[in-house]
């Protein structure tokens, strides 16, 4: 783009002395807002007093999170103990808005691998929860739903024909958490984390397999194509979830799927990348410098190039953390790195609206300070208006 070289809109809300990072390119100067939408762009600064001064810190885009299951900590702190789902809910957008999240979908599950789990009883209440927190203007951040299918779960349709509709619910993932499956491909990586998860004896861990094998065989197939077909019937954004192989990202791909979410191998990464779908990772993948479930890291995939996406999964601040990892570690230049979390996830489900600082867009802005032990977010605004 071509900045200005001088501010329109002088009695607007300006952010000056700022590091702008744009879409391509980074420029020094100021930017101007009316009513929660960029107005101007200069390379120059302002006198104005009132002027939001960033003291040649960085102005970045708010920040776009596809994917994080965080809700579930706040509404169950430690196991069996329930919190107020609103007090919960309040508290995990707090979490949210302070680690620079404008736009963040709550991945909430539909169904899970065992039966009677705390995420199928709280699905209702975590729905709720938002939509009334929302209702009573509770949220610092905006709140959209993406609905995690389970398909091996016998419930999965009953419970999908319930939210599906939801006015918040803009996104579907297909999930499969058997045994020998895309995430769990390793029998015995399964076999440590959901035996050290439950609590489980050998004899128990032993039926605790063949039951999600026999789940798999009777549900997962026809469960799969019931989700595909109500998103696309109410207009919702699809991802795949750990895919393994190039047969999984065809048949994504053959699904109308738009992002491939935590792709467990080189193989299917590369493969998505290719076929057009937004390849995403973790940011505690990044941060912590690999998978905690032993599948590719990140890093890797980032300096073959087929890392689009990051999110923040369970870990909130490690959004913008895992970001400015790839810029500081992993080759990517700071616009490259900064769509990851912006302008890559908006576009990649439809918000065309928002997700880079150009003239037009909604004013969804961080104020941050990129110190090398951590990035420090010094602000952050939502169209126009500050949240934290």
């Amino acid at each position: 783009m071509s900045p200005n070289t001088g501010l329109k809109s002088m009695h607007e809300q300006i952010y000056k002395n700022a590091k702008i990072v744009l879409a391509d390119e980074v420029i020094t100067g100021s930017v101007c807002v009316r009513d929660g939408v960029i107005q101007d762009i200069a390379l120059n600064g302002s006198q104005l007093p009132m002027a939001v001064d960033l003291e040649g810190d960085y102005l970045m885009p708010g920040l776009v999170e596809l994917h994080t299951d965080n809700l579930e900590k706040h509404l169950t702190p430690r196991p069996k103990a329930a919190w107020p789902p609103i007090a919960a809910t309040v508290a995990h957008d707090n979490q949210i808005a302070s680690a620079g999240i404008t736009t963040v979908f709550d991945a909430i599950a539909v169904g899970d691998v065992n039966d009677g789990s705390e995420r199928i009883n709280r699905l209702q209440a975590s729905i709720e929860s938002l939509a009334q927190a929302k209702e009573k203007k509770l949220l610092r951040a905006e709140h959209l739903i993406h609905l995690r299918c389970e398909v091996s779960y016998c419930g999965m349709i009953s419970a999908l024909d319930q939210f599906a509709a939801h006015e918040l619910v803009r996104m579907l993932s297909i999930m499969d958490h058997t045994p020998g499956q895309r995430q769990f491909v390793s029998l015995d990586a399964y076999y440590t984390y959901y035996q050290g998860k439950f609590g489980l004896t050998e004899a128990q861990m032993k039926t605790f397999i063949e039951d999600r094998r026999k789940d798999q065989s009777l549900y997962s197939d026809k469960h799969r194509r019931y989700a595909v077909e109500i998103a696309k019937q109410n207009n919702l954004a699809l991802a795949s979830h750990d895919d393994a192989t190039e047969a999984h990202v065809k048949e994504a791909v053959s699904d109308g799927m738009t992002v491939a979410e935590f792709p467990t191998t080189l193989e299917a990464a590369k493969a998505s990348h290719d076929a057009g779908l937004g390849v995403m990772m973790g940011g505690p993948n990044l941060v912590r410098g690999g998978s905690h479930s032993g599948n590719i890291a990140a890093g890797d995939l980032a300096k073959q190039g087929f890392l689009d996406i990051i999110s923040s999964d369970y870990v909130p601040h490690s959004l913008l953390h895992g970001a400015l990892l790839l810029f500081d570690d992993h080759g990517y230049d700071l616009p490259k790195a900064i769509r990851t979390v912006t302008k890559s996830p908006a576009e990649c489900v439809g918000l065309h609206d928002r997700g880079e600082i150009k003239i037009g867009k909604r004013a969804d802005f961080i104020h941050v300070h990129h110190s090398p032990h951590h990035p420090i977010i010094r602000g952050v605004w939502r169209e126009g208006s500050r949240v934290s």
